[in-house]
């Protein structure tokens, strides 16, 4: 009994490592960390993007999230998947376009059914503004894409 129970705890660790390998090849990540630094709490409950602060910072299997109050760092650790941006936290717009991993501008966003979506916008184009001529498809795509697209 005692080597069954160390087989599934070793099991459950090399699950969980691939999980965590997984989640950082996928993600728009700099140094680790997600969203440029920018408080996934706040796109909810300010609805602006709002920089966090390293001393309010939480690791998510992989992913560092910065966090503009200890308030927020708690809403997100009891409900990491209502805070975490869609995609990845790759341009929304691109993947639903292209299928491609485009960085983000972390200002330039929108809150679709309680869901965060990041997009690019830098040199007089702003994806958002083409993904709300089109949200509906470019979203649907943007679903099937991004299951495509994630690497195990």
């Amino acid at each position: 009994m005692k080597h069954l129970f160390l087989f599934i705890h070793f099991i459950t660790i090399i699950g969980f490592s691939q999980t965590t390998e997984s989640r950082i090849k996928n993600f728009n990540l700099e140094k680790d960390l997600g969203i440029q630094g920018y408080d996934p709490v706040a796109y909810f409950t300010t609805n602006k993007a709002v920089k966090g602060k390293p001393e309010f910072q939480h690791n998510h299997n992989g992913i560092i999230y910065h966090f503009s109050s200890n308030n927020n760092k708690a809403l997100f650790i009891k409900s990491t998947s209502k805070y975490e941006p869609q995609y990845g936290g790759w341009c929304a717009y691109a993947i639903g376009k292209t299928s491609e991993k485009v960085k983000i501008n972390p200002t330039t966003f929108k809150i679709i059914n309680g869901k965060l979506y990041l997009f690019y916008n830098a040199y007089l184009t702003n994806t958002l503004k083409l993904w709300n001529k089109n949200e509906s498809i470019l979203k649907a795509n943007a679903d099937i894409n991004w299951s495509n697209l994630i690497e195990e």
